[in-house]
């Protein structure tokens, strides 16, 4: 393997672990939702990341910004993919049914394929379009557990899964908005101060609604959950995630969030006691299949 290649295949398994953790992290949101405000968790969890990263950042002497346009761009990018973007997913996973996560994960990659087809030019060809298809239809499988039905009938006019839906587009901006920045600084600087710029929005919040006084009612099980989120979907997923941004389109970039509702189906079966039943396989054939088409194609028609 040449010395090309090496990073790139390790920043695909970043990429999946990434997704692998974010997979994890709905149950142990849902979890942490139950003790406290959908706020206090974003709180917890985005103060712990930045303790590490910032430790990561200053221990390197690696925190200098030159210019101001570029601080008001991370501040936007956090604004967008913490504080907004997480609110809106705390808050609706509140109200909103199981089946509403097939329409954020399978609408996100279309808006990211989308915005990099319209802002970066990126190809959208045939075979990346039936992967698209392919992925979509096997997230479908999997949330529905085959009962395709259940999308028609569920309630989206509800408050938690509107919000859930609109994270779909929000994220995808996020995404393809990361990358002129992450040309310019490195994948832990980015993470750090959009990190750090989405909790201080988030702060304003918290302290206006007083959401402190509610922390001393999280159990073990709830800190675990925070520490979960903080450590691992916060600090370490959003470092891997970007360098996935930086190295890659944003089509290959969003294909891999199709594998989000497959992960967190056998964690919920190994926790929550939940059935992986023939729906969810074939639905994990169907997502595997379509990541593989993207990402083939992709790799092709960007090859010297």
């Amino acid at each position: 393997m040449s010395d090309l290649q090496k990073p790139q295949f390790g920043t695909y398994i970043k990429l999946f672990l990434a997704i692998a953790v974010w997979g994890g992290s709905f149950i142990a949101t849902k979890i942490a939702l139950q003790e406290i405000s959908p706020v206090s968790v974003v709180w917890l969890r985005f103060l712990i990341g930045i303790i590490i990263l910032g430790t990561l950042v200053f221990s390197r002497r690696d925190y200098q910004i030159y210019r101001a346009r570029d601080i008001l761009e991370l501040a936007w990018l956090g604004f967008l993919g913490i504080s907004l973007h997480q609110w809106l997913q705390s808050s609706g996973l509140v109200t909103s049914e199981a089946s509403t996560t097939a329409w954020l994960v399978s609408t996100t990659p279309i808006f990211m394929a989308l915005l990099g087809w319209l802002f970066f030019k990126e190809k959208l060809t045939l075979t990346v379009i039936s992967g698209i298809c392919l992925a979509t239809v096997g997230v479908l499988f999997v949330v529905t557990k085959g009962r395709f039905s259940s999308i028609l009938s569920g309630n989206f006019g509800a408050p938690g899964d509107l919000l859930i839906i609109l994270s779909a587009p929000n994220w995808a901006l996020f995404s393809v908005m990361s990358r002129p920045i992450l040309e310019k600084y490195s994948p832990l600087k980015v993470t750090f101060f959009v990190l750090l710029f989405g909790w201080l929005f988030t702060s304003i919040q918290f302290f206006t609604l007083r959401s402190w006084q509610e922390i001393h009612l999280l159990s073990i099980t709830g800190w675990g959950s925070i520490l979960f989120l903080g450590v691992f979907c916060s600090a370490l997923a959003y470092i891997f995630y970007n360098e996935g941004v930086k190295t890659f389109t944003s089509t290959q970039v969003g294909i891999f969030l199709y594998l989000e509702p497959v992960i967190a189906t056998v964690i919920a079966a190994l926790l929550l006691s939940e059935s992986f039943g023939w729906a969810s396989a074939i639905g994990a054939g169907f997502i595997v299949l379509g990541v593989w088409l993207v990402n083939r194609q992709t790799t092709q028609s960007n090859s010297p």
